[in-house]
């Protein structure tokens, strides 16, 4: 925009790299709508306005296509040039997921507090439906087909781009982090479940309880506690396959034996110690139908698993590229496995788009199982269909965003750049076309135009970029109202309290977001 003078809140993308007449040609100025005569900052804007408006958005998005990218010293690492605040930090640290689980099971155990005083009667009667309550929300709050069609499609649909970005914001954190619900409530469950042994265990002489529902009390028990704890963060992330070992199959269990202690517990009759043999005094109770709900919802998704063809390139020892037949719409990952029921891994899917042929999972060597991919690369692969919502599928929810992401994290957020176009796509690396392949380069190149993503190759550049700087412009520049996020955890927390310090709305992965 040569012969305008960049106003107060203009960024200049240039550096001491740059001529002087280039330095000129890559200036871009973000003024307001509302004009620059002080006299005219009364009125409403004219169709005019908004035309220079949208002149000023297109004429800013194109010398993203020139941007120099700023570089950290060399040996330097972190972008943050101080570190953040106490407060910010925190926030960063309780976030949406913590607050959630924080409330959820803080609200059940003031609950069960209240049920040992003896006031809450419905609590001494149907404990057991309390505990199959949290339960089902713990299984729905994780189910891919619940997510997909009762959350995420819902809430997009409804409330995409048009609504305050205010509630967008609040919307995103919610959905993302909602797995907060599914570990406060299926914690909650557990505690409702022994709250429920224990005055079993107290009213059973009163009562008549038989052995055989004290027993199965226990043993029910026991085996809920065995899927809570595998699924604890320390022993997700130290002992990954004793999570997916014991978390899926001591589940599965707990879901037979919930049915098991139904069926006995509800179809006793304390008044004339007898069990009914009629199923319909079954069906009336609300445990049968949290039962039944519970089973369906887990049920659904692995109805949907099949064996698939695939095609597999290793273009260097860290990475392995999965190439699958069918286009997938952008936002959905997908779940992949060398067995029918064992140790399934979730995935980033890169399309570009239903009317395609294909999509792709890029693998990054981090364990055993995508160690073995490289190693002895497999033909065929069990996936389920059913493919899940993730991150990226509440991009619709905003005008216009940008996606940073590290080496393999590309594989969350490339379709979302390849199929939406108000969406800029940073990707950083060490030698990238060598250790990823000409696949995702070729895509990248062949769908999106130059101004709207940056590649930085740390290897080539000799040295980090500065993100933070490089974030704050982008978004000035393509007017974006979000950043997300797909990194280590290091980088996502860097980057996360970088956007907070400087007012960028940002989100990024958790361990069980």
């Amino acid at each position: 925009m040569a012969g305008h003078a960049p106003s107060a809140t203009g960024v200049v993308f240039s550096s001491s790299k740059l001529p002087e007449d280039e330095k000129e040609k890559t200036q871009v100025t973000v003024n307001a709508v509302e004009g620059t005569e002080s006299n005219d900052s009364s009125r409403a804007p004219s169709f005019r306005d908004a035309e220079k408006a949208e002149a000023n958005i297109f004429e800013d998005e194109k010398a993203l296509a020139n941007y120099i990218v700023p570089a950290l010293e060399k040996g330097r690492k972190n972008a943050l040039l101080k570190t953040p605040s106490l407060w910010i930090r925190f926030r960063v640290w309780y976030n949406p997921y913590r607050m959630m689980f924080s409330l959820s099971f803080a609200l059940n155990m003031i609950a069960i507090v209240v049920a040992c005083t003896h006031y809450w009667g419905y609590a001494e009667n149907h404990a057991a439906a309390l505990a199959l309550g949290n339960l089902t929300a713990a299984v729905a709050c994780r189910n891919e087909f619940f997510l997909r069609y009762f959350v995420y499609w819902p809430l997009v649909k409804t409330f995409q781009k048009w609504s305050p970005l205010w509630w967008r914001i609040a919307l995103t954190g919610f959905i993302q982090h909602i797995g907060g619900i599914h570990s406060g409530t299926a914690a909650s469950g557990i505690a409702w479940f022994m709250f429920l042994v224990i005055r079993t265990f107290q009213h059973r002489l009163a009562k008549h309880t038989p052995a055989v529902v004290l027993a199965w009390g226990i043993i029910t028990l026991v085996v809920v506690w065995v899927t809570m704890i595998a699924a604890a963060p320390w022993i997700r992330a130290h002992h990954h396959n004793f999570f997916e070992r014991h978390h899926r199959f001591a589940g599965w269990l707990s879901v037979v034996f919930v049915w098991i202690f139904v069926c006995i517990a509800d179809s006793y009759n304390p008044a004339n110690g007898t069990f009914h043999s009629n199923g319909n005094h079954l069906v009336r109770q609300q445990e049968f139908w949290y039962a039944l709900f519970i089973t369906v919802l887990i049920g659904i998704p692995w109805l949907t698993v099949r064996k698939v063809p695939v095609e597999i390139t290793t273009p260097s020892p860290r990475v392995a590229i999965i190439k699958f037949k069918k286009g997938i719409q952008q936002g959905l990952l997908g779940r992949v496995s060398r067995s029918a029921t064992m140790e399934y891994h979730g995935f980033g899917i890169i399309s570009e788009g239903v009317e395609s042929n294909t999509h792709y999972i890029i693998a990054g060597v981090q364990g055993d199982w995508t160690r073995g991919l490289v190693a002895d690369p497999p033909k065929f692969l069990y996936t389920r269909e059913m493919k899940f919502a993730g991150l990226p599928y509440l991009c619709h929810f905003y005008k216009r965003g940008i996606a940073i992401c590290t080496g393999s994290g590309i594989g969350a957020v490339l379709s979302t750049t390849v199929q939406l176009d108000n969406w800029f796509l940073i990707w950083i690396g060490s030698d990238m076309e060598k250790t990823f392949g000409p696949v995702l380069f070729d895509m990248i190149h062949r769908t999106m135009p130059k101004e709207r993503y940056i590649l930085f190759d740390t290897k080539k550049e000799g040295r980090r970029p500065d993100t933070m700087k490089m974030l704050k412009d982008v978004y000035v520049a393509f007017k974006a109202e979000v950043v997300i996020i797909t990194s280590n955890p290091q980088g996502n927390a860097e980057l996360m309290q970088g956007c907070k310090e400087n007012g960028m709305h940002a989100f990024g992965p958790l361990w069980d977001s």
